[in-house]
């Protein structure tokens, strides 16, 4: 089932808006995650794994954040009786404004909504300043594991 089949858009403010990502907005999501990940690859050795990730699969899990342009997004995928955020991206030219923020209470809305008793999600172990912010934003680390030959961390935030 679509994860976002007919939803409208939300207004954040200023004309900000999260919608159900669509096909034309599939060069703009690779450009934002390319941007977004790039200056991990020299701490990383190697491309983060959401840069090759196949975008046009999880369109119908994407919502991006417009303002007017695509400014961020926030894949959302069904984790068992949980919703896991498998990608959350803001590019760098609109960093600073609260849109990561803004996604990933977002997804808390979308997880509640759905009925889900947590969000997950993963991140790699030398992303520190995301194991440092989701950390701040209520997740536990639950696992760590070597997968693809990326060193995850996963969290859990129960609501």
């Amino acid at each position: 089932m679509p994860a976002h089949p007919g939803a409208p858009p939300r207004t954040l403010y200023a004309g900000a808006v999260i919608r159900p990502a669509r096909t034309a907005d599939l060069p703009a999501i690779t450009a934002c995650v390319e941007e977004a990940y790039a200056h991990y690859i020299p701490r990383m050795g190697k491309r983060p794994a959401p840069m090759d990730a196949d975008h046009a699969a999880r369109l119908d899990a994407t919502w991006v954040l417009c303002d007017p342009d695509l400014a961020g997004l926030i894949v959302l995928i069904p984790d068992g009786a949980a919703l896991m955020i498998e990608n959350v991206a803001v590019s760098p030219a609109h960093q600073g404004h609260g849109y990561g923020r803004r996604l990933m209470d977002f997804a808390e809305s979308q997880a509640r909504e759905r009925g889900a008793p947590a969000l997950t999600l993963y991140t790699n172990e030398k992303m520190t300043e995301n194991l440092a912010l989701y950390g701040r934003l209520g997740f536990h680390e639950t696992d760590r594991r070597t997968e693809a030959g990326f060193a995850r961390v996963y969290m859990t935030k129960p609501l």
